[in-house]
């Protein structure tokens, strides 16, 4: 039996499950947003998208703070590679 000073799911598996949570959410809200008809649904939902990605975007940041999710700098190069093809699959 755990006892209440034993932790079972350390800090870091606890942040990476509430970061994983928030993407599974945001993409479902942003399905059933494509799918709604009525302006009222459509409001609701973008609404809670938006508090979504707003709490992503912290749960994010905080992962960065400890460590725990590396975003290596992109180089330039390969940036701006990624715009060239993004605008010729476009059109632009």
């Amino acid at each position: 039996m755990n006892t209440p000073n034993q932790n079972t799911f350390p800090d870091k598996e606890q942040i990476t499950d509430l970061l994983s949570a928030e993407k599974f959410l945001a993409g479902n809200y942003n399905s059933f947003l494509l799918e709604s008809a009525s302006p009222q649904v459509v409001r609701t939902l973008t609404s809670l998208l938006s508090d979504t990605h707003t709490m992503q975007q912290t749960v994010f940041g905080e992962m960065q703070t400890r460590g725990w999710y590396a975003t290596p700098k992109a180089e330039d190069a390969k940036v701006n590679g990624t715009k060239q093809k993004f605008a010729a699959s476009i059109g632009h």
